[in-house]
């Protein structure tokens, strides 16, 4: 049986391809030695040796034109197949990509431990929309984690916490994390991811959007760091139409439709915030080492429990620590009654890396912040939240 079928007159690339199976997958490769795609994907699925492969690689010398309205047709017929092009990685070329519903983008000159990689990524997609689309399995089962980023109060660094989480989730899981920015009157995430984003939240919950999930990918906009971003209105005056119940829906698709869904969120907790905490599978809290920081994020807390909407899994981020402020962590801790997860140190490179619009996680800088910023990534990888389950809140020492 042929797990992976491949189409494209490359015998070098096929001969990658198949090391790359015998390198450790299950299953075989059936190759078509052709540039030419069929119209119809029955005509694919009739010559092949099973009923319907997990993995579609179209691979290189294909026309990538036909290679996209080949993706498009098989997105909305087959969604649980998961299809992978060969193609320089231009940040255009990936819009377009997402757009057709195309899981990963490979160079023509990956070797057969990427190409492996990307091979295993695919697959395991496919398993997840596979038993999304069985009748006995529960819709829950195949969404992507809900990581929301808050703060009581304002200037403690959340924006640059939420960027690096996303940043670094991307390395986890390229092109399947997406950050909302839910600051919706003074939203940074634009600014610290660089970019300048020809669609907003306002257009991802429009109604066309709010029906279907094609429509709101196509929204979204590309970031060097392999993910995806949904950036703040332009004007504080275009987020006062966006509603609660809008914002629901919207984080609802994306978790049906990526592995990470990273949401910033305005100081303080207005509605449109307690909305997305909801939905938030976890919830990470940012405080600055200062007594007004601390006392706001003990008193959200506290209303937050009265409310019971809190998530079960919480992670709390003290940022731009420094023991020289007079106070210590367990100081925080016995003030908020609950344990500092992850302790981020104030750094001049995190600085920088914030005012240039790359963050610090984006590129090789060693810096003892990088390391804490690390392990509250680390916190969100599958493989380390089975392993520490049971020790999901250590203490830190400043």
């Amino acid at each position: 049986m042929s797990r992976f079928v491949l189409i494209t007159p490359d015998v070098s690339f096929d001969a990658r391809l198949r090391q790359a199976v015998a390198g450790g997958l299950q299953g075989g490769v059936q190759t078509f030695f052709t540039t030419l795609l069929p119209a119809d994907p029955h005509e694919l699925f009739a010559s092949l040796d099973q009923e319907h492969p997990e993995v579609l690689v179209l691979g290189p010398e294909v026309p990538l034109d036909e290679a996209l309205r080949f993706a498009t047709v098989l997105n909305v017929g087959f969604p649980e197949l998961s299809v992978i092009i060969a193609a320089e990685p231009d940040p255009d070329f990936l819009l377009h990509a997402m757009r057709a519903g195309i899981r990963d983008v490979a160079s023509p000159h990956s070797d057969p431990a990427q190409l492996r990689v990307l091979l295993e990524r695919a697959s395991q997609s496919f398993a997840h929309r596979y038993r999304a689309t069985a009748p006995q399995q529960a819709p829950e089962s195949n969404k992507g984690l809900v990581i929301g980023v808050f703060s009581p109060k304002g200037g403690v660094g959340k924006t640059t916490i939420a960027t690096n989480i996303a940043i670094g989730l991307g390395k986890v899981a390229p092109m399947s994390v997406v950050i909302v920015d839910l600051d919706l009157q003074f939203g940074d995430v634009a600014s610290g991811l660089y970019l300048d984003p020809e669609h907003t939240v306002t257009d991802a919950v429009s109604p066309a959007a709010s029906q279907d999930s094609l429509v709101l990918k196509a929204f979204l906009t590309v970031h060097p760091g392999s993910i995806y971003a949904l950036c703040a209105p332009p004007t504080p005056v275009d987020a006062d139409e966006i509603t609660p119940d809008q914002i629901s829906r919207l984080l609802e698709q994306l978790s049906e439709q990526f592995q990470y869904v990273v949401v910033d969120t305005a100081p303080g907790l207005p509605e449109i915030g307690l909305a997305a905490m909801e939905k938030c599978t976890d919830v990470v809290w940012v405080s600055g080492m200062d007594i007004p920081s601390v006392r706001g994020l003990r008193s959200g807390l506290d209303i937050l429990r009265q409310l019971d909407v809190l998530p079960d899994t919480r992670h709390v981020v003290l940022n731009m620590a420094d023991a020289k402020t007079g106070l210590t962590v367990q100081d925080l801790e016995s003030t908020i009654g609950a344990p500092v997860d992850v302790s981020i140190p104030r750094s001049r490179a995190v600085a920088l890396s914030t005012n240039r619009g790359i963050p610090v996680l984006q590129e090789p800088v060693k810096d003892p912040a990088t390391k804490g910023l690390n392990r509250l990534v680390e916190r969100f990888n599958p493989a380390w939240r089975e392993k520490s389950q049971r020790k999901l809140h250590r203490r830190v020492v400043v």
